[in-house]
């Protein structure tokens, strides 16, 4: 895997820059186990100053830093994100895997289950959680019903990779040898689709993302954790661009576009390494 890294660092600027936005957000985040206030408390500062030597970004209508607010909300948001892409992963790579290399029945159920979950209309359904579960919906769990509602084209992708596996020379030998299913499966098979995986985990965290930020902004999760869907929800709720506070927006929307940016440019840039045309190409242009 550093291998990889080092090859796309050297030989592809997506990634590089991709990797360079996405640490900017995570430096941000990290600054939130140093904030000097407490993320739920209220009118600790002044109220609606604009950005200035002391507050870098101003403050809110509610009394809070909207710097030290945007750390907490980047901490959170990317939990959330990476929360959903790991619990997602995990269902795609066994259904994927095991799907793909046992066939038959065992392929045809879990097909039958995955394709169920990919004609799912995710967007409503997630509404429709919110107002059934409306007093117990909670950032956990609404991590955990997004990560059930997104794995299957994953999944899909990762079994036909597992299905070329199976018939290469060197599954023949693991059988042969007396290898049982789980240890050819992780064994042999995993590490071939773990570049799939990095890519799908990019695309799975944009998409986690952007889905919590549009269910935060209309209101539809607990927004009492602060998120950056969440900060944006309350800046509408006190109509800061009508009042003028437009740093209250401006802050939180300009992150999660560069975290939107940079994960797009490393699952293009993997995407791109995972064709050996491509990466050919990119290293022999890189050597000229």
């Amino acid at each position: 895997m550093l291998a990889i890294l080092r090859d796309l660092l050297r030989t592809n600027w997506e990634f590089a820059l991709g990797l360079l936005l996405t640490g900017i957000v995570l430096v941000v985040a990290a600054l939130s186990f140093v904030s000097p206030y407490p993320p739920l408390d209220v009118y600790v500062v002044p109220p609606d100053v604009p950005p200035s030597a002391e507050y870098w970004l101003g403050t809110n209508s509610r009394g809070q830093d909207v710097f030290w607010q945007l750390t907490v909300a980047a901490r959170n948001t990317l939990l959330f994100g990476i929360t959903v892409a790991l619990i997602s992963r995990v269902l795609s790579l066994t259904v994927g895997l095991l799907s793909g290399y046992l066939g038959g029945a065992v392929d045809r159920v879990l097909m039958s289950v995955n394709d169920t979950f990919i004609v799912v209309p995710l967007f409503p359904i997630l509404v429709l959680f919110y107002f059934v579960l409306r007093d117990s919906m909670s950032w956990g769990l609404l991590a955990v019903v997004m990560a059930c509602l997104g794995w299957s084209y994953d999944a899909r992708l990762i079994r036909s990779v597992a299905m070329s596996l199976k018939t290469r020379e060197f599954t023949r030998q693991a059988v042969f040898s007396g290898m049982g299913t789980p240890r050819i499966v992780l064994q042999e098979h995993l590490p071939y689709v773990l570049p799939i995986v990095f890519s799908t985990t990019m695309n799975n965290l944009n998409w986690s993302i952007g889905l919590e930020v549009t269910l935060s902004v209309l209101g539809f999760t607990d927004v009492n954790t602060p998120t950056i869907g969440g900060m944006v929800y309350w800046a509408n709720q006190h109509t800061a661009m009508v009042a003028g506070i437009w740093w209250w927006i401006a802050a939180p929307v300009a992150l999660v576009a560069m975290l939107f940016i940079g994960l797009f440019l490393l699952s293009v840039s993997m995407n791109e390494y995972i064709d050996p045309r491509s990466r050919l190409a990119r290293i022999g242009g890189g050597a000229g």
